[in-house]
């Protein structure tokens, strides 16, 4: 190999001499003078590379309109809850009871008594007796007396729940209503016996697609006192009622499905029909009927800040005649800022069955024989607005229109008494009732409810609406002090009521042949304190009527003047 290399050199030597001496002849020499610099020698630190030829194209991307930010989220941790197994339940007693006194002879008995916590039975019953045995001045004998029982149980499972209750009421009056403190007590007497039992039935399927569905009965017996004569005994008020109520709902996706039904029969007796007792009085009895099927669909939307509320009343009537109603039924609210504003809407109407037993709690001083006819609210509205204006203060204001066919109203009768009791007359009117409420609440430790309610009536045949007022203004309030002391304010203002009488007269006016005498203003405030000794002992004082006003609650009907009570309390 080494051989090889050497003869190589050699041939390529010998050649290059050969063909430098051919061309000796045609070289020319210049020569000349020149400055030449030298760059300074460097090393390349780097290796070779291959490069490659393809170039990466770099993706552009041109938002249209909006710019995406990324979320950033701060979770903050949650201190786990803690459960102090080693603090009791407040103590709860299972009886309560009231004692007390008043100024005019009035004694106060109260009784309360429940089963102890229990998840699923509830049991009890409550007694209450009141009445007054002193005299007022410049009427006849005006003592009453009201004592009633209720007992009660409810069970409650998972599935479903049920309870009935018995209920008895006795209560006793004269009919004061007119001026003679010597007038004999038996012959203005009145009492009235009520006996009620109900029961019911609820389910609760949890299931979003199941029906659930409710199921009642009531049964009422109402009685006024017998005349003092045997032989008179059927002729007084008898009354019956008879309630079965029932319904279903199902809820679907934001839809809640509904239908209620009710079938109340009421059967009202005076005397024997057919009969006379004299040449004004006689027999008289109303068998009254009522169906009523009110399906409704309500629906939530907006995150459940709406609620509507859309169905009709369908109600048959058997009294005199059958008839049928068609009543609309619609309500609308829409919550604003979390509940700060609530606007709403309500219209719907409605039969409403009136009783010889609904009559006297509106008023106890009305004959026996009296008319029964339902109340015929053919159509009501109502627009407004609730809310709240701070943590503590909340209010409501609306303004409502309702026609209403025979309406009752209490008027002095002179057929068939001396003019101490009351006959019902029936009228179709307009009203208009604008009403606004303010509340406040600071924990359990003040309470403060205040109620201003103006009212406009257009009668077609009465010139006034008898008794009804067209101003009220009604004030509640509690304050805890220390939990030791407990106060409490009630003040009940009305104006504008009027009553029908037969004559002219003093504050009376006239108009279309009908007189009306001014009742005046009502300004009735009570006060009360309650001291609590410990857990178990109280003790309560109360003042009431201290504005010390006679003010007439019904036409020649004053109240006492200004009354005192007081009592213990005593839970066991």
């Amino acid at each position: 190999m080494k051989t090889l290399n050497k003869i190589t050199a050699v041939a390529i030597i010998s050649f290059s001499a050969c063909f430098a001496m051919a061309q000796e002849e045609d070289i020319v020499h210049i020569y000349t003078t020149a400055n030449r610099s030298v760059e300074p020698a460097f090393r390349l630190t780097s290796t070779p590379k291959i490069m490659d030829t393809v170039f990466a194209i770099p993706s552009t991307n041109f938002p249209l309109l909006a710019i995406n930010y990324e979320p950033y989220f701060d979770l903050q941790r949650i201190a786990p809850a803690t459960v102090n197994l080693n603090q009791k339940l407040p103590q709860l007693y299972n009886g309560y009871a009231k004692i007390g006194i008043g100024s005019v002879m009035m004694p106060l008995a109260e009784v309360y008594y429940n089963n102890s916590r229990s998840r699923k039975m509830n049991y009890g019953f409550h007694a209450q007796h009141l009445s007054s045995w002193g005299k007022m001045r410049d009427v006849a004998n005006s003592n009453f007396d009201r004592t009633s029982v209720r007992g009660f149980v409810g069970i409650t499972e998972k599935k479903y729940d049920w309870g009935a209750e018995a209920f008895y009421k006795n209560q006793g009056l004269h009919f004061y209503g007119f001026p003679n403190e010597k007038a004999n007590a038996d012959s203005i007497a009145q009492r009235f016996n009520t006996i009620s039992g109900k029961a019911y039935y609820t389910s609760h399927v949890h299931d979003s697609l199941g029906v659930n569905w409710r199921a009642g009965i009531e049964y009422r017996h109402f009685n006024d006192k017998k005349p003092m004569e045997d032989s008179l005994s059927d002729w007084r008020a008898r009354e019956n009622y008879v309630g079965i109520s029932g319904g279903a709902w199902m809820r679907w996706g934001n839809e809640l499905f509904a239908a209620d039904a009710d079938l109340k029969w009421n059967g009202y007796k005076y005397g024997v029909l057919g009969d006379t007792l004299n040449a004004i009085d006689s027999g008289y009895v109303s068998n009254n009927t009522l169906f009523s099927l009110r399906p409704s669909i309500t629906t939530y939307s907006k995150n459940k800040r709406l609620k509507a509320n859309i169905g009709v009343d369908i109600t048959i009537s058997s009294r005199e005649t059958v008839k049928a109603y068609l009543y609309p039924k619609a309500e609308v609210k829409y919550s604003l800022f979390d509940d700060i504003l609530i606007p709403y809407v309500n219209i719907g109407g409605g039969l409403t069955q009136q009783s010889f037993k609904s009559l006297t709690d509106n008023n106890e001083f009305i004959l026996s024989n009296v008319q029964l006819r339902n109340e015929h609210k053919a159509l009501e509205g109502m627009i407004g607005i609730k809310g709240t204006l701070s943590k503590r203060v909340g209010f409501n204001v609306f303004a409502s229109f309702a026609n209403v066919k025979d309406k009752a109203f209490f008027v002095t009768d002179t057929l068939y008494s001396a003019g101490n009791r009351f006959n019902v007359i029936y009228d179709t009117m307009n009203v208009t009732k604008i009403e606004g409420s303010l509340t406040y609440q600071y924990l359990e430790k003040t309470k403060i409810d205040i109620i201003g309610r103006y009212y406009s009536y257009n009668l077609f045949n009465n010139i006034y609406a008898w008794n009804l007022p067209q101003l009220q203004v009604i004030l509640r309030g509690t304050y805890n002090l220390y939990d030791k002391f407990i106060f409490h304010v009630d003040v009940d203002l009305e104006g504008g009521r009027k009553a029908l009488v037969y004559a002219d007269g003093e504050d009376v006016i006239e108009e279309n042949n009908q007189f009306a005498k001014k009742l005046g203003f009502i300004a009735d405030a009570n006060i009360g304190v309650e001291y609590r000794y410990n857990k178990r002992i109280s003790a309560f004082l109360n003042f009431n009527n201290v504005a010390a006003q006679r003010y007439a609650r019904w036409y020649n009907y004053p109240t006492q003047a200004f009354q005192v009570m007081g009592g213990v309390t005593y839970r066991f």
